[in-house]
């Protein structure tokens, strides 16, 4: 810790919601430059037959691979230093950062954000210890990949998550073609109220298109391209077009102004539909 220090990025309040939920491990420009020449020379694991055919998620790519796409690909992801401030060197700017957040509640294990990997177990151990303040890191656990089994839902299930060659089978969860916890429970949030919905002999209310459980929901089952399909995260790009509303000067925004201004407007729209879908008296609500 004489090299590391803790500190969630902005100060934001993390899992243990005190700000200060992540162990930091900066870099260096040489230092970054000398693990990413590592992660790309490193010996990898051989792919079986059936797993070389199976495409990567992009949001959650294997950090050699991301490496392979371009020296700076890490430090604009997982490792960028933004948000972050040296405990040790405030007034010097870190070139990266790894990230490493608590996995257990005795704080004994630490996990390394979004260093998902294909490098061999030995491999690991010697380029991860090249990481600074992590030369004496014990490894409890080294990484792997899986592979998400999930279903072609645009193809196979209905609006109500119903398989549609038989209906009495629903699905729910990450198997319905959704990316991350978050959308995985959401899924089965909404499986769940469906299936209530009909077994009390009402009719099943479909979250607003304009929420995110909507925008999701219509995405898998039905609006995304059954030939391409793969898992999806939640994201402003699945829901349907919202006007932004003028500034206080009576402009419509521009330039960097348009983006937080749009999603303002976006989140707005959301939580006024949702707030009516769940409503006292609302069939949904029922």
């Amino acid at each position: 810790m004489s090299v590391c220090w803790f500190q969630s990025r902005y100060d934001k309040e993390g899992p243990g919601g005190t700000g200060k939920d992540y162990i930091n491990c900066p870099m260096n420009r040489d230092e970054y430059n000398a693990f990413i020449d590592a992660l790309i020379a490193g010996e990898k694991t051989d792919f079986k037959e059936w797993e070389a055919s199976t495409p990567y998620f992009d949001g959650c790519l294997p950090i050699e691979v991301m490496a392979e796409r371009g020296p700076e690909t890490l430090r604009h992801g997982p490792m960028k230093p933004r948000g972050l401030t040296n405990a040790h060197k405030p007034d010097e700017k870190a070139y990266a950062v790894v990230q490493l957040r608590q996995d257990n509640a005795l704080g004994t294990l630490y996990n390394m954000v979004g260093f998902q990997t294909k490098l061999r177990h030995a491999e690991q151990t010697r380029i991860f210890r090249t990481i600074p303040g992590l030369r004496n890191a014990e490894f409890a656990r080294l990484g792997g990949l899986h592979r998400n089994t999930f279903l072609n839902s645009p193809r196979l299930l209905d609006p109500l998550m119903r398989l549609r060659s038989m209906p009495r089978l629903r699905f729910a969860g990450q198997i319905t073609g959704v990316e991350g916890y978050v959308e995985s429970a959401a899924m089965g949030m909404l499986a769940g109220r469906f299936a209530a919905a009909e077994r009390l002999g009402q009719t099943p209310q479909m979250p607003p298109r304009t929420t995110a459980m909507g925008a999701l929901l219509a995405h898998i089952t039905g609006e995304a391209n059954a030939e391409t399909f793969q898992p999806m995260n939640v994201n402003f790009g699945l829901f349907p077009p919202v006007e932004v509303p003028p500034g206080p000067d009576g402009r419509k925004a521009r330039g960097r102004d348009k983006v937080p201004a749009r999603k303002r407007a976006y989140t707005a729209r959301a939580l006024r539909d949702m707030d009516q879908w769940l409503s006292p008296g609302s069939k949904a609500a029922e």
